[in-house]
């Protein structure tokens, strides 16, 4: 794997079943509206059964997030399981054709390709219930040590610690990538995920496996337990990490101990769909970093791609992220 390798993703594979959906739906269907729940194959199947014309698309947080990285014109590999069948070679050709270096050996046994029904309502919320499939049978021999010891910075999904095997070959990478030097950053993925495994999320800075955290407000209130985000946002300082918040229409917030940096929100025309808006925020401030970029930069560089995912349907850019900061006049 060449050395050029400047971000490196590790997640779930999984390909997005998109649609538009009412409450009452989502009702009928017994989801919980704004979340992310994790289902059986049976479930996926009868929601399949079920679909309202959907629109069908490679995706997974850190995978939509290294192809965000790699719109910007910033060299990308990622690293995840699909199962060798219909929807996975569809996953594996999809996202090399995005300019992202694959290379993970599909699954040629056991559980179906991952995949997430994503249901957007009116209100541009997304709910998602997620078979993960073969994607949580990513496992340590899946990690190619050469490939994280070249990348820059490595960027881990916290969805994978819902899965053992996952979850160390997660582990194995933020070692690898610590003893080579390299910079480790940790999303969060969602508050449901952080209540799950915030003693363990807080372990992952404590011991310096992640130096840095990529969370939204309801993920560090989370985290923190606290309903009060100034003293949430104390205590994330206090890790000793690069934390980096963001806050919807309020832009984001950037601290690494007393040090503070914001960047605004853009204006958009309209919001149509929230789906991919962490995941390409982290796709813009990832490329920054990865460039030696100023945080400030990094910021207004992540507030860009979200902007421009949030007024379409889908997780994956529309436009080239990389002549749409050159027209800002955003230089990475």
């Amino acid at each position: 794997m060449s050395t050029t390798v400047e971000v490196l993703g590790l997640g779930n594979s999984l390909v997005d079943i998109l649609a538009y959906a009412d409450d009452d739906y989502l009702n009928a269907q017994d989801m919980m509206k704004g979340a992310m729940n994790l289902i059986d194959e049976d479930r996926a199947e009868a929601l399949y059964a079920a679909r309202v014309d959907p629109r069908v698309i490679s995706g997974g947080s850190a995978a939509n997030t290294i192809v965000g990285v790699a719109s910007f014109g910033v060299a990308s590999a990622y690293i995840g399981k699909v199962r060798h069948d219909p929807l996975g070679d569809a996953f594996v050709s999809d996202i090399r054709s995005t300019g992202v270096a694959f290379s993970t050996p599909p699954a040629a046994h056991g559980p179906a390709t991952g995949r997430c029904f994503i249901y957007v309502t009116p209100d541009g919320e997304r709910t998602m219930n997620t078979y993960l499939g073969a994607s949580s049978y990513l496992s340590p021999p899946d990690v190619d040590e050469a490939l994280v010891r070249a990348a820059k910075v490595i960027y881990l999904e916290g969805y994978m610690w819902d899965r053992p095997a996952a979850k160390s070959a997660f582990q194995k990478a933020g070692a690898i990538a610590r003893e080579a030097g390299r910079q480790v950053a940790l999303t969060l993925s969602d508050s449901f995920c952080v209540d799950r495994f915030r003693g363990e999320f807080i372990e992952l800075m404590r011991s310096k496996t992640v130096d840095t955290i990529f969370a939204n407000t309801d993920e560090i209130l989370s985290l923190y337990e606290t309903p009060h985000f100034d003293e949430a946002l104390d205590a994330l300082r206090a890790e000793g990490v690069l934390g980096v918040v963001t806050r919807s229409e309020k832009g984001c917030i950037v601290v690494e101990g007393e040090q503070t940096w914001e960047a605004p929100a853009f204006p958009i025309a309209k919001l149509v769909d929230t789906t991919g808006a962490g995941d390409m925020f982290a796709a813009g401030f990832l490329s920054g970093l990865a460039r030696d970029a100023d945080m400030t930069t990094c910021g207004r560089l992540g507030a860009l791609a979200a902007a421009e995912i949030i007024q379409h349907l889908g997780a994956r850019p529309n436009v080239s992220l990389e002549m749409l900061a050159s027209e800002k006049g955003i230089r990475i």
